[in-house]
């Protein structure tokens, strides 16, 4: 994922980048809330942490599907 000619973002998977919480969708709205500016080390890091925490959220989701295949229980 580009974000200017020197830098981008690589590894992080198609779900991740889509996952959408409350309408939004969590990896662009953070980039698009930041748009025309040079992201920091700080901000760098911290979108690292947000796409590694939504990448366990969906883990875990999935976990959770398949832990409860049918809803509600019987």
């Amino acid at each position: 994922m580009c974000i200017n000619d020197r830098q981008y973002f690589d590894d992080v998977p198609p779900e991740v980048f889509a996952f959408h919480v409350g309408g939004y969708q969590v990896c662009e709205k953070w980039l698009k809330d930041r748009k025309g500016r040079c992201l920091s080390y700080d901000d760098i890091e911290r979108y690292r942490g947000i796409t590694e925490a939504l990448r366990q959220t969906i883990r875990l989701m999935d976990e959770i599907d398949r832990a409860i295949p049918t809803w509600p229980l019987p």
